[in-house]
């Protein structure tokens, strides 16, 4: 079961990426700008995280196979449209639909991990949905880019339409939401549902799966979807394929480091909190030395830099993991719906606002980019941080309170690690 819920999850990354890859020949064929084009991106991620909470409510009332199902149709459509479309406005509805698509896939495919695995399996599993779905991107950036070079526009994502109609028949014939005998989602009114969310936004484990989220995800996102690449070439000097092999070795390194998060979250699901913070002080101590070194950054230094964006994407899957732990069965759609808006509203809108400080600290419409404009532009990541940082702090006070209530009681880290070192407990 897993396998195809992974496969739709693939897919739907690949038809989020084609656009990003097809950028040049989407200015040429709309007769459209970069600030034009880069609008389908905005409203794309604005459609994918808005509709977080509402799918992740349908999800706990109409299962996996449905939600999957309608999110691979849709995305089809999208592709479809997009192949046909021949001005900016029908192609801005396309890239609406493949976000909307794109929305109701992930957190369907969790729930059927969560279904699917035992408690001290799903964690890993939950990493490897991440990193192995990222194949969908890597398809989109080679065979995809090949095709349209080859043939057409229209041809290719028709195509691409095509991949997304045989994932929802592959969806219809083999995908089951649980296994026999297990509980099937009951049908609830709106009165139900309400509760149900409220419930679901009262647990400390949701809020801090949220904040998780949120200030492990964003920062890698934003360099690896969008300012990365120009970052890089045009801030830092660097060939187009030196910048491109450091993307690449940013997809690489989160394939290497989500399996061992995942075994880390099964054996010390109590203390996950502790990898958060160590992915948060890394990234961001990491881009105080890039945006404080004097001039150009070494090659070194811009390696170490993308190696620890790496980790984010991995990071934020532990906030997952807090809302498959803290909630029940039946608010698990809503509770991953709530956990996914905070990494993209996030990275939404520091793509935005380094996109306004560029802007602001660069002459006219030029697209020559100073490093000093870069520096000021990616500072902004400082209040997302924050903002994130106080989060986690607040709920995981929240949710150890109510963990002492059950009579569970963490001893400080300090203390857990030795008693750990002498063969004791980390409780108290």
């Amino acid at each position: 079961m897993w396998s195809v819920g992974l496969l739709a999850y693939a897919v739907a990354v690949f038809h989020r990426s084609s656009l990003g890859v097809a950028a040049v020949e989407a200015q040429e064929r709309f007769s459209a700008g970069a600030s034009a084009v880069s609008l389908f991106l905005v409203l794309q991620l604005a459609v994918y995280a808005g509709l977080q909470v509402p799918v992740g409510v349908a999800l706990d009332r109409f299962g996996s196979r449905r939600m999957i199902l309608a999110g691979a149709v849709t995305m089809a459509i999208g592709q479809l449209v997009l192949g046909l479309a021949g001005n900016v406005p029908t192609a801005v509805a396309a890239r609406v639909l493949v976000g909307a698509g794109d929305a109701m896939t992930f957190i369907s495919v969790l729930r059927v991990v969560s279904a699917w695995f035992p408690g001290s399996a799903a964690p890993l599993i939950t990493q490897l949905t991440g990193i192995l779905g990222q194949i969908g991107s890597i398809v989109a950036a080679y065979p995809l880019v090949t095709l349209l070079h080859a043939t057409s526009w229209t041809s290719t994502f028709l195509g691409a339409a095509a991949t997304g109609v045989l994932v929802g028949v592959l969806v219809l014939v083999a995908l089951r939401d649980a296994p026999d005998g297990a509980p099937r989602p009951v049908p609830a009114g709106l009165a139900e549902l309400r509760q149900g969310l409220r419930d679901t936004w009262r647990e400390p484990g949701t809020r801090i799966g949220l904040y998780t989220h949120l200030v492990t995800q964003f920062s890698g996102t934003v360099f690896a979807l969008l300012w990365g690449y120009p970052f890089l070439v045009v801030g830092e000097g660097l060939t187009s394929g030196t910048a491109a092999a450091l993307l690449t070795l940013l997809v690489l390194v989160g394939m290497g480091v989500g399996p061992a998060l995942g075994r880390l979250c099964a054996r010390w699901p109590l203390r996950r909190s502790v990898l958060v913070f160590g992915i948060l002080v890394a990234t961001a101590s990491t881009w105080t030395v890039v945006l404080l070194w004097p001039g150009r950054a070494p090659l070194w230094l811009l390696v170490v830099l993308v190696v620890v964006l790496g980790t984010n994407g991995p990071g934020s899957m532990i906030g997952f993991d807090y809302a498959r732990t803290e909630n029940p069965a039946e608010r698990q759609g809503s509770a991953s719906g709530v956990v996914n808006v905070g990494g993209f509203v996030a990275s939404l809108l520091t793509i935005l606002a380094v996109g306004a400080v560029l802007d602001v600290m660069t002459p006219g419409a030029s697209t020559d980019y100073r490093l000093d404009a870069f520096r000021a532009a990616f500072s902004v990541q400082y209040l997302f941080w924050a903002v994130g940082l106080a989060g986690v702090l607040r709920h995981r006070r929240q949710l150890r309170a109510r963990l002492a209530r059950d009579g569970v009681v963490l001893a400080p880290l300090h203390a857990a690690v030795r008693a750990r070192l002498r063969g004791g407990s980390a409780y108290r």
